[in-house]
């Protein structure tokens, strides 16, 4: 939702945080199951200041969605762009995607199991972030099919292989278990890519191109929530 006009960033850090009790509630309680009310209460908010914040209850499952869709996309297009071999980029993109995963768990929960609450407009635009994604990791697949080091693959449904790996991760992971997002997604792509691969083509080693971009470009973190340095002509 656009910020009012006159609105400072005071206003846009109390909306984040409305946003972010929201799906916490959402994925305790269930959406249809948390009123306005329930909301108000958690957040120490009236109906009329809170309805100024979020616009409507409907508009925070697209503003939930977009917590974690917003960061992503920027920062999977960013990957997307660089000057590197597809599979390091969908290495980075894994490990990118389960970062957020990791922090932002309600509202992934939220958006797999109530999105379809939405109509119109709402819905028009939270399909849209999900299609733009899954645009950007086809074009990576495809990729690494033409130059040779995947199997000819149907696109879509590489495209399915590789997020049904990753987004039900939500389902049974524990932030502070033993398992974090780089670790996840060494074993994830380890899988993808052995079964992906062409059978007379060698697979880069991807784990060494992995640890050496993000030993040699700490500016440019795979944490969706974090800000990139601008590229140098040199990278």
């Amino acid at each position: 939702m656009p910020r009012p006009p006159g609105h400072g960033p005071g206003f846009e850090i109390r909306r984040q945080k409305i946003i972010d009790v929201a799906a916490e509630l959402f994925a305790r309680q269930g959406y249809a199951a948390t009123s306005i009310n329930d909301l108000g209460r958690a957040v120490g908010l009236a109906k009329g200041a809170l309805y100024y914040y979020i616009g409507s209850k409907e508009n925070l499952l697209v503003e939930i969605q977009s917590r974690v869709m917003g960061p992503l996309l920027s920062r999977t297009r960013q990957i997307a762009e660089l000057d590197t071999d597809p599979l390091l980029r969908l290495r980075l993109l894994s490990e990118s995607l389960l970062t957020i995963i990791f922090r932002r768990l309600d509202h992934i929960w939220v958006y797999e199991h109530d999105y379809r609450s939405l109509s119109g407009p709402e819905l028009k635009t939270l399909l849209g972030q999900r299609s733009d994604f899954e645009e950007l990791i086809s074009g990576l697949l495809s990729e690494a099919v033409a130059q040779g080091t995947f199997r000819e693959l149907p696109p879509r449904l590489a495209t399915l292989q590789f997020l049904n790996l990753h987004n039900h991760t939500y389902q049974w992971v524990k932030p502070d278990g033993p398992w974090d997002a780089p670790f996840l997604s060494r074993e994830y792509c380890a899988t993808l890519f052995r079964g992906f691969g062409a059978p007379d083509h060698a697979l880069p080693k991807v784990e060494e191109q992995a640890e050496a971009f993000k030993s040699d470009r700490p500016g440019l973190p795979l944490d969706p929530e974090s800000e990139w340095e601008p590229l140098t002509d040199d990278e």
